[in-house]
């Protein structure tokens, strides 16, 4: 089983949750590391830029997956496209209990920034009206 991050489309109640089959892990956590998080694009995405320091912490919630169940993660995060999100491992802190954890995130190189556009910048928590937004990679 692998323990996965997620702040965004994938989280409980959120556009791509039907993609997480995994089990909740405890309550909500935050990286450890402050990270910028922007929705990109005409689509909306949420991106945590992988550029610790800057930003703020990003809220989510972990996830325990099968094998299988990450595989399905990788491929709708496309982390073998060019410009697909990179699977990187980060400290998260659950906000109940001050436990910190090494999980699996999903990510974006901050040179990816120069070749879009930043729709907003969010202050660490990708929330249900931002998910609004949100338009699915299909339904364009």
């Amino acid at each position: 089983m692998h323990k996965v991050f997620v702040f965004g489309t994938l989280k409980e109640g959120f556009p791509n949750f039907k993609t997480n089959k995994g089990i909740r892990y405890r309550g909500d956590f935050k990286t450890k590391e402050r990270y910028p998080l922007y929705l990109v694009g005409e689509r909306f995405s949420p991106w945590l830029v992988l550029q610790s320091g800057e930003g703020y912490p990003v809220k989510g919630q972990v996830f325990e997956v099968s094998d299988n169940v990450l595989a399905e993660m990788d491929a709708l995060e496309r982390i073998t496209a060019v410009d697909g999100y990179r699977k990187v491992s980060v400290p998260v802190i659950c906000l109940e209990s001050g436990d910190e954890i090494n999980v699996l995130a999903y990510g974006k190189p901050p040179e990816m920034l120069q070749s879009v556009e930043v729709m907003q910048e969010l202050a660490g928590e990708y929330g249900l009206e931002h998910a609004a937004l949100y338009r699915s990679r299909s339904a364009t």
